[in-house]
Protein backbone atom coordinates (compact mmCIF):
# COMPACT_ATOMS: atom_id res chain seq x y z
CA UNK A 1 0.00 0.00 0.00
CA UNK A 2 1.57 3.43 -0.77
CA UNK A 3 1.68 5.87 1.77
CA UNK A 4 1.09 9.73 0.74
CA UNK A 5 0.62 12.84 2.29
CA UNK A 6 -2.93 14.47 1.44
CA UNK A 7 -1.98 18.15 1.55
CA UNK A 8 -5.27 20.56 1.63
CA UNK A 9 -3.98 23.74 0.00
CA UNK A 10 -5.50 26.19 2.37
CA UNK A 11 -3.69 24.79 5.38
CA UNK A 12 -1.88 26.58 7.63
CA UNK A 13 0.82 23.88 8.17
CA UNK A 14 2.30 21.69 5.80
CA UNK A 15 3.85 18.18 6.52
CA UNK A 16 6.58 16.71 4.32
CA UNK A 17 6.28 13.49 2.29
CA UNK A 18 8.57 11.94 4.73
CA UNK A 19 7.30 13.05 7.54
CA UNK A 20 3.82 11.74 6.69
CA UNK A 21 5.13 8.33 5.93
CA UNK A 22 6.59 7.58 10.09
CA UNK A 23 2.70 9.01 10.85
CA UNK A 24 1.12 6.48 9.14
CA UNK A 25 4.18 3.83 9.96
CA UNK A 26 3.56 4.84 14.04
CA UNK A 27 -0.66 4.66 12.91
CA UNK A 28 -0.19 1.23 11.80
CA UNK A 29 2.46 -0.06 14.10
CA UNK A 30 0.40 0.63 17.20
CA UNK A 31 -2.73 -0.94 15.49
CA UNK A 32 -0.93 -4.09 14.76
CA UNK A 33 0.21 -3.98 18.36
CA UNK A 34 -3.74 -4.20 19.31
CA UNK A 35 -4.36 -6.99 17.13
CA UNK A 36 -2.16 -8.51 19.24
CA UNK A 37 -3.75 -8.16 22.54
CA UNK A 38 -0.94 -5.65 23.28
CA UNK A 39 -1.29 -1.99 24.64
CA UNK A 40 0.59 0.63 22.07
CA UNK A 41 4.11 1.38 22.45
CA UNK A 42 4.51 4.97 22.23
CA UNK A 43 7.46 6.75 20.92
CA UNK A 44 10.01 7.97 23.34
CA UNK A 45 9.73 12.14 22.56
CA UNK A 46 14.10 11.71 22.63
CA UNK A 47 13.76 9.65 19.80
CA UNK A 48 11.22 11.69 17.64
CA UNK A 49 12.45 14.40 15.43
CA UNK A 50 11.21 17.37 13.84
CA UNK A 51 7.13 17.97 13.83
CA UNK A 52 6.74 14.30 15.61
CA UNK A 53 8.33 16.04 18.69
CA UNK A 54 5.40 19.38 18.41
CA UNK A 55 2.71 18.95 20.54
CA UNK A 56 0.27 19.35 17.35
CA UNK A 57 -3.76 18.19 17.86
CA UNK A 58 -4.56 15.43 15.87
CA UNK A 59 -6.98 12.74 14.81
CA UNK A 60 -6.46 9.54 13.51
CA UNK A 61 -10.02 8.29 11.50
CA UNK A 62 -10.10 4.92 10.28
CA UNK A 63 -12.50 3.30 7.57
CA UNK A 64 -13.40 -0.32 6.70
CA UNK A 65 -14.99 -0.90 3.04
CA UNK A 66 -15.49 2.97 3.48
CA UNK A 67 -17.53 2.97 6.79
CA UNK A 68 -16.28 4.53 9.60
CA UNK A 69 -15.26 2.44 12.14
CA UNK A 70 -12.75 4.82 14.89
CA UNK A 71 -11.89 8.12 15.05
CA UNK A 72 -9.92 9.79 18.24
CA UNK A 73 -7.65 12.80 18.46
CA UNK A 74 -7.30 15.78 20.71
CA UNK A 75 -7.64 19.31 19.67
CA UNK A 76 -4.73 20.85 21.78
CA UNK A 77 -1.48 18.83 23.43
CA UNK A 78 0.99 19.05 25.05
CA UNK A 79 2.22 15.52 24.00
CA UNK A 80 4.38 15.26 20.75
CA UNK A 81 2.42 14.56 17.85
CA UNK A 82 4.57 11.15 16.97
CA UNK A 83 3.36 10.04 20.23
CA UNK A 84 -0.06 10.96 20.54
CA UNK A 85 -0.77 9.20 16.76
CA UNK A 86 0.13 6.03 18.32
CA UNK A 87 -2.43 6.62 21.15
CA UNK A 88 -5.27 7.55 18.98
CA UNK A 89 -4.56 5.27 16.96
CA UNK A 90 -4.91 2.36 18.68
CA UNK A 91 -7.96 4.03 20.47
CA UNK A 92 -9.45 4.83 17.55
CA UNK A 93 -9.03 0.74 16.27
CA UNK A 94 -10.12 -0.57 19.88
CA UNK A 95 -12.03 1.62 22.37
CA UNK A 96 -13.97 3.90 20.59
CA UNK A 97 -17.49 3.56 22.42
CA UNK A 98 -19.41 4.67 19.25
CA UNK A 99 -17.81 1.45 16.49
CA UNK A 100 -16.67 -1.97 17.10
CA UNK A 101 -13.26 -2.98 17.68
CA UNK A 102 -11.21 -3.24 14.43
CA UNK A 103 -10.91 -7.27 13.39
CA UNK A 104 -8.00 -8.49 11.80
CA UNK A 105 -9.98 -9.57 8.72
CA UNK A 106 -11.03 -6.25 8.85
CA UNK A 107 -7.18 -5.14 7.89
CA UNK A 108 -7.44 -5.71 4.12
CA UNK A 109 -10.01 -2.95 4.15
CA UNK A 110 -8.86 -0.44 6.25
CA UNK A 111 -8.29 3.31 5.49
CA UNK A 112 -6.57 5.16 7.95
CA UNK A 113 -6.49 8.76 8.23
CA UNK A 114 -4.15 11.48 9.97
CA UNK A 115 -5.41 14.96 10.40
CA UNK A 116 -3.02 17.49 11.98
CA UNK A 117 -4.42 20.36 13.53
CA UNK A 118 -3.55 24.12 13.32
CA UNK A 119 -3.49 26.45 16.35
CA UNK A 120 -7.20 27.02 17.51
CA UNK A 121 -7.99 30.94 16.05
CA UNK A 122 -10.89 32.51 18.54
CA UNK A 123 -13.70 34.41 16.51
CA UNK A 124 -16.83 36.33 17.38
CA UNK A 125 -19.73 34.29 18.63
CA UNK A 126 -21.97 36.86 19.58
CA UNK A 127 -24.55 35.17 17.02
CA UNK A 128 -25.62 32.79 14.43
CA UNK A 129 -24.61 35.22 11.82
CA UNK A 130 -21.17 35.92 13.44
CA UNK A 131 -20.41 32.61 13.00
CA UNK A 132 -21.57 31.94 9.55
CA UNK A 133 -19.73 34.69 8.62
CA UNK A 134 -16.43 33.63 9.78
CA UNK A 135 -16.61 29.67 8.75
CA UNK A 136 -14.91 29.05 5.62
CA UNK A 137 -17.17 25.90 4.05
CA UNK A 138 -14.78 23.17 3.48
CA UNK A 139 -12.17 24.90 4.79
CA UNK A 140 -12.59 25.29 8.34
CA UNK A 141 -13.21 23.11 11.50
CA UNK A 142 -14.97 24.51 14.05
CA UNK A 143 -14.91 24.05 18.21
CA UNK A 144 -17.67 25.30 20.08
CA UNK A 145 -17.92 25.33 24.00
CA UNK A 146 -20.51 26.67 26.30
CA UNK A 147 -20.57 25.80 30.62
CA UNK A 148 -19.83 22.38 30.26
CA UNK A 149 -21.28 21.18 26.67
CA UNK A 150 -18.65 21.54 23.93
CA UNK A 151 -18.37 19.91 20.70
CA UNK A 152 -16.10 19.47 17.60
CA UNK A 153 -16.24 18.95 13.82
CA UNK A 154 -13.60 18.30 11.75
CA UNK A 155 -13.21 20.15 8.29
CA UNK A 156 -13.35 16.52 7.08
CA UNK A 157 -16.95 17.08 7.98
CA UNK A 158 -17.61 19.23 5.06
CA UNK A 159 -17.73 16.37 2.74
CA UNK A 160 -20.87 14.91 4.02
CA UNK A 161 -22.33 18.27 4.96
CA UNK A 162 -23.01 20.52 2.19
CA UNK A 163 -24.14 23.85 3.99
CA UNK A 164 -22.85 26.07 6.89
CA UNK A 165 -26.16 26.42 7.96
CA UNK A 166 -26.48 22.82 8.25
CA UNK A 167 -23.08 22.22 9.30
CA UNK A 168 -23.67 24.84 12.17
CA UNK A 169 -27.05 23.20 12.97
CA UNK A 170 -25.36 19.43 13.45
CA UNK A 171 -22.98 20.62 15.13
CA UNK A 172 -24.82 22.40 18.14
CA UNK A 173 -27.06 19.53 18.16
CA UNK A 174 -24.00 17.39 19.06
CA UNK A 175 -22.79 19.68 21.52
CA UNK A 176 -26.74 19.80 23.26
CA UNK A 177 -27.33 22.88 22.53
CA UNK A 178 -30.00 24.66 20.61
CA UNK A 179 -29.91 27.51 17.85
CA UNK A 180 -32.90 29.19 18.59
CA UNK A 181 -31.79 29.74 21.70
CA UNK A 182 -28.10 31.02 21.56
CA UNK A 183 -25.73 30.93 24.35
CA UNK A 184 -24.47 33.88 26.20
CA UNK A 185 -21.65 32.10 27.31
CA UNK A 186 -20.58 30.65 23.31
CA UNK A 187 -16.71 30.80 22.93
CA UNK A 188 -15.83 28.93 18.94
CA UNK A 189 -12.68 28.54 17.48
CA UNK A 190 -11.70 27.65 14.11
CA UNK A 191 -9.29 25.41 12.72
CA UNK A 192 -7.54 23.71 9.83
CA UNK A 193 -6.23 20.86 9.16
CA UNK A 194 -3.52 18.61 7.10
CA UNK A 195 -4.47 15.41 5.92
CA UNK A 196 -2.37 11.88 5.42
CA UNK A 197 -3.24 9.11 4.85
CA UNK A 198 -3.39 5.45 2.75
CA UNK A 199 -6.03 3.79 1.16
CA UNK A 200 -7.12 0.13 1.65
Amino acid sequence: MEHSPLPDSVTERSIDETTGKLLLQIADGAIAEGLENRRPTIPDPAHLSGELRQPLGSFVTLKVRGELNGCIGSIETDEPLGSSVARHAWSAAFSDPRLPQLRRPDCAHLEVEISVLSALDAISAESRDDLLDSLRPGVDGLLIAAGSRQAVFLPSVWDQISSAEMFLSQLFSKAGLALISWPTNLQAFVFTAQKIGRSA
